[in-house]
């Protein structure tokens, strides 16, 4: 009896020290990330790519579910969303609530972006310049921007006489631009540009060439007149909740951290591919591609000045620093237009 008692107690003893030298099975968290891209864009791609490798860096302790097309949180709130606990990770357009992030707003004026690398060069690193007061709210994980926005038209576009009083699809800042070369700007959401320019309702739109493509309005114009002297973007952010950033392992914040810094190429890789498709799949149909002379780009490039001046008066004139901003995002565009041509 005596030896079954030492037997059975040294079994116990045993197991006891093989489960405290057993590693602890850290608790799995799970996030979830609004994406105001449908699920089949590149973008709403490479933001599942990039949950992805966070997953696979983490050995799988970080679970990332991701709801595309603004089913969580609607592309306008989607930055109140995340703020909230809504969404835990969110992505959509600082444009979408104008005058909310007012020194982010020097990014999508039209100051010449080549593409869309560019872009989302520029954005990360104008963030990090200025670390504005207004995205202190959440985490900024990284930024990306798409290429420059052209002009696309039923009939050919080569000087600012050509355009003038043409009917043009465009919202937010856009409008501005169209009105600044003399043109009728038309407010209208991308899902009713097609059936617009087939009717006649609107004579060409100002967008980035993708949309050709992607949402087939090659089909209904005939000529792209290459304006990338005036080229303007749209920042498009990558947020996650501050709190629940706050509740991360040191660990797992390097991982969204370092993943975060390589995902900015990726994206601003995918925009230029996709704006490759859509020049490519415009030509296909037989459309055409007008460029700008030099002199005449710089026409266009004094036509859109005023909208920048005004820009950097309201801003300094809020105590923010315009005038500056303005100043870094061109001096990076030059930079990074040498790198990424």
């Amino acid at each position: 009896m005596k030896k079954f008692l030492i037997v059975c107690f040294s079994v116990t003893l045993l197991a006891l020290i093989c489960a405290a030298t057993q590693p602890v099975q850290a608790a799995q968290t799970k996030l979830t990330y609004s994406v105001f891209f449908p699920p089949t864009h590149g973008q709403a791609k490479a933001a599942d790519s990039w949950a992805k490798e966070i997953e696979k860096r983490t050995h799988g302790q970080v679970k990332i579910t991701i709801l595309t097309g603004g089913t969580l949180t609607p592309a306008d709130q989607t930055y109140d969303g995340v703020a909230k606990g809504i969404a835990d990770i969110g992505m959509s357009c600082f444009a979408y609530t104008r005058g909310r992030f007012p020194v982010m707003e020097t990014l999508d004026l039209p100051l010449g972006y080549p593409n869309g690398r560019v872009a989302t060069r520029v954005a990360n690193d104008f963030y990090e310049r200025f670390r504005p007061k207004e995205l202190e709210g959440v985490k900024v994980l990284y930024i990306h921007a798409h290429g420059p926005g052209l002009l696309h038209t039923v009939r050919p576009v080569r000087s600012l006489a050509d355009i003038k009083g043409m009917k043009i699809r465009s919202t937010g800042l856009s409008s501005k631009v169209v009105s600044a070369l003399g043109a009728v700007p038309v407010a209208m959401p991308q899902g009713e540009t097609y059936e617009s320019l087939q009717k006649g309702v609107v004579e060409g739109t100002i967008t980035p060439i993708e949309t050709l493509k992607g949402w087939k309005q090659a089909e209904v114009i005939k000529y792209t007149t290459d304006c990338k002297s005036i080229g303007y973007t749209t920042a498009m952010f990558v947020v996650m909740n501050l709190r629940k950033w706050n509740s991360l392992p040191r660990d797992v914040k390097k991982v969204f951290e370092e993943v975060s810094k390589e995902w900015v190429d990726v994206h601003g890789k995918e925009w230029d591919r996709l704006d490759a498709e859509g020049k490519e799949y415009s030509l296909s149909l037989g459309n055409k591609i007008i460029p700008l002379s030099r002199e005449e780009g710089a026409r266009w490039k004094a036509a859109v000045k005023p909208i920048i001046n005004e820009y950097i008066r309201t801003t300094d004139g809020k105590g923010l620093p315009g005038k500056a901003a303005v100043a870094e995002a061109e001096s990076m565009i030059k930079k990074y237009s040498k790198k990424y041509r």
